[in-house]
């Protein structure tokens, strides 16, 4: 038994990474992936430690969801829908009306001061800046779980999130009428009798297949790069059917409250406000995980070999990648996209991209985008290809990084550093007249 489980866990972990699409069948390697996609959701989720992120963000809901619920209840009251907001959002706090009730007092408190001098001057920039940290620290969230390095810029956030901002009442409005109109239409239905039963489905689907696009949306729009459809469509109904079926518990399991009334008193909605927080954030931090996994499952092939990799192999690969770049430009080709250079050369899509990143961070290669309407980022030499020589990216693959230390390489340990650099000089005389492009 041990003996069989150690074959599982070392399948797992690393010979299911190492299987090729051509080495099995079409539906081996379906099956394959999808065990993959799991197992890296799951161990990413742990290893990332996305519970304590979801605890972040709760404190930053927390803080904001005042300012946050004031600015749709303005956009709301300007289309005159304000009250079935309310009742809307009243729905959707988990079924702790009391919780609902607080947080909704202080929103009109806070709107009954907006004709104040006041408020229209430093409160409208504090209410705006809460909203813009909180959703800022979602994207910031997201980024990180999708190994984004770049933000959006302060121009795109704002336009960005206010769009997002105005959107949301009336998605919420429209969502309450689809379901008043299904509703309706089912009283006028009940004597079809063939009919019925399929509407009656049909309305009670209606709040998870809005949940669905909601959570779908949210995966698409909120991580600064490309999200395909499919893979946030899939983990958007995963994520907004565990999200419905927390919800009905949640509500169901008010009967424990007059416990908290008896330990926290008038405190007892803040402990279940901020539970019901907590986990749909997990929630939906897990499908967020989960379309990562599913879009990028094959970068992490050969995965514990490209951590384990060696300094040798490192720079075999750094030498291959820029050689292949500095020839197809001598051609006048259209530069290589890091999915060719993988796929071609049968490089791991993650060594790849590591290397490519490397490569720009020495200022060897650097990013372009020859198609705007794609907007696919593709990778062109950064200086002249008859300078660039396997001496030189040697040369600054050895220096890149920081030498800033207290280590006396002048007297104490001067004979060991003059041998490391006579060894390197010596061997980069040999390999500077090798131009990449010549290989």
């Amino acid at each position: 038994m041990k003996k069989r489980i150690a074959y599982i866990w070392k399948f797992l972990t690393d010979d299911i990474w190492r299987v090729t699409e051509g080495e099995v069948t079409s539906v081996t390697f379906s099956f394959y992936t999808i065990v993959k996609t799991i197992f890296l959701c799951v161990n990413k989720f742990v290893s990332d430690r996305l519970m304590n992120k979801a605890s972040a963000l709760t404190y930053s809901t927390l803080l904001a969801i005042v300012p946050l619920l004031a600015i749709l209840f303005a956009i709301a009251r300007g289309f005159g829908f304000d009250e079935l907001l309310e009742t809307e959002l009243q729905h959707s706090f988990g079924g702790n009306s009391e919780a609902a009730d607080v947080i909704l007092s202080f929103v009109q408190s806070y709107l009954s001061q907006t004709k104040s001098g006041i408020f229209i001057g430093v409160g409208l920039v504090l209410l705006l800046w809460t909203v813009i940290s909180l959703v800022g620290n979602i994207e910031v969230t997201f980024n990180r779980i999708w190994e984004v390095k770049k933000e959006r810029s302060m121009y795109r956030k704002i336009t960005d999130y206010f769009s997002m901002l105005l959107m949301m009442p009336i998605f919420i409005i429209v969502s309450s009428g689809l379901s008043i109109y299904m509703s309706t239409a089912m009283k006028q239905m009940e004597d079809f009798v063939l009919l019925a039963p399929v509407l009656k489905f049909l309305i009670r689907l209606i709040p998870y297949a809005l949940t669905w696009l909601m959570f779908t949306g949210l995966y698409i729009f909120m991580p600064n790069t490309k999200v395909k459809f499919r893979h946030a469509f899939v983990a958007g109904v995963l994520a907004g059917s565990a999200y419905q079926l927390f919800q009905v518990l949640y509500i169901n399991s008010q009967m424990g409250v007059s416990k908290y009334n008896a330990i926290y008193g008038s405190f007892a909605a803040l402990p279940l406000f901020l539970l019901w927080l907590q986990i749909s954030w997990t929630i939906c931090l897990f499908g967020v995980q989960l379309t990562y996994a599913g879009q990028n499952i094959q970068s992490f092939s050969f995965d514990r070999d490209t951590r384990n990799i060696s300094r040798r192999y490192r720079d075999f690969v750094s030498i291959l990648i820029l050689s292949l770049i500095a020839k197809r430009f001598e051609r006048g080709e259209a530069p290589y996209t890091a999915t060719e250079l993988s796929e071609q050369n049968r490089i791991p899509i993650r060594l790849t991209k590591q290397v490519l990143y490397q490569l720009q961070e020495i200022q060897l290669a650097s990013e372009v985008v020859t198609d705007e309407k794609s907007e696919e980022i593709r990778y062109q030499p950064a200086m002249d290809i008859s300078r660039m020589s396997v001496g030189l990216l040697l040369d600054r693959l050895d220096a890149h990084g920081s030498e800033n230390f207290k280590i006396d390489t002048t007297d104490a340990f001067g004979d060991e550093w003059n041998i490391y650099t006579r060894s390197k000089e010596e061997y980069y005389k040999k390999t500077g007249e090798i131009l990449l492009k010549d290989l």
